[in-house]
């Protein structure tokens, strides 16, 4: 495929050619936009809750680049002849219920007849020039803090097999319908350094995004990485989505596993997220303090994970 070739604007703190989260434009001395799009399939049956969660996916985005969201639109492609309208209305009012606790405002959006049902948002956020948390730029002695549990691919697919029971379910849907707003707040105002959220790559193709070209290792702890109920066991019953494999061929090459660490654990953290938890590297103390914040507001499965250290030979490595 050819590469586009996107001509140069002063203004563009990120761009294109960074593998970001979203981009990001300076508009004056103290803001910036920041621009993002994602839309999913159906995760759960539910229509609302697909619609929270679809919502809460594409916010995040705005939210890993520490901005705030501002506007939305809705991206809906609806099989007409396959469900009726009111399953639609209850689509849109779940993202709805997202857009609204995030403090954004819904400005309108599009819809097209498709044979598959898709949902989600184009979102505006803002952000101060000098205060965008990019991908790439971790710090020598940063903490990792992950602030959600892994495990979303592997329970959605031993769902759709009709093989997770309800104690499994409930928790798996409830962090996908979670707001990284806290999350971001909190990094943004202890100063972390970088971030990322885990979505479609995993946790290790998101780090591997993190490493970018920095002569470094992120250093994680298996034990300390927080997992959905059921996850590991799902995993070893063979309930492993499509994506994994395609995450495990993109960043397994640059991966060391401690002996230690089971198969089970390897899918997890190779696992594709949807709406998933911010990754971040942020000073130690500040990660403490990060921590702390995320569970006094709920977020309990909010972790430290590991660590960044200076290497000539730069890679992920799971202890």
């Amino acid at each position: 495929m050819q590469k586009i070739s996107v001509p140069r604007d002063e203004n563009v703190i990120v761009g294109i050619g960074t593998g970001d989260d979203a981009g990001v434009y300076r508009i004056s001395e103290s803001a910036a936009l920041i621009q993002t799009v994602d839309y999913i399939t159906p995760i759960v049956d539910d229509p609302y809750m697909f619609g929270r969660i679809a919502a809460c996916n594409s916010l995040s985005d705005v939210y890993a680049m520490g901005g705030r969201p501002l506007t939305a639109l809705n991206i809906v492609c609806f099989p007409t002849g396959k469900f009726t309208l009111d399953i639609l209305g209850e689509i849109l009012r779940g993202g709805l219920a997202a857009i609204e606790e995030s403090g954004a405002y819904l400005m309108g959006g599009h819809s097209v007849d498709d044979p598959e049902l898709k949902y989600g948002l184009s979102v505006t956020g803002i952000v101060h020039p000098d205060r965008v948390v990019r991908n790439d730029t971790p710090r020598e002695g940063d903490a990792l803090v992950l602030t959600k549990p892994l495990g979303t691919g592997i329970i959605a697919t031993a769902v759709k097999a009709g093989s997770a029971a309800v104690e499994i379910v409930d928790p798996f849907v409830r962090s996908m319908g979670t707001l990284n707003r806290k999350a971001a707040e909190l990094m943004t105002s202890l100063g972390a350094h970088a971030c990322t959220d885990i979505t479609g790559f995993g946790l290790i193709g998101h780090a591997r995004e993190m490493l970018g070209g920095n002569s470094l290792q992120l250093i994680m702890d298996a034990g300390s990485v927080p997992v959905l109920p059921g996850a590991r066991e799902a995993a070893a019953s063979g309930f492993i989505p499509g994506g994994m494999y395609r995450n495990r061929d993109f960043a397994g090459g640059i991966c060391e596993f401690g002996q230690a660490v089971s198969q089970e654990t390897r899918d997890v953290l190779f696992d594709p997220q949807t709406s998933g938890g911010l990754l971040i590297a942020i000073g130690e103390r500040a990660a403490a303090e990060l921590v702390d914040g995320l569970r006094a507001a709920g977020a309990d499965a909010a972790a430290i994970i590991g660590h960044v250290r200076g290497s000539a030979k730069p890679g992920i490595i799971v202890k």
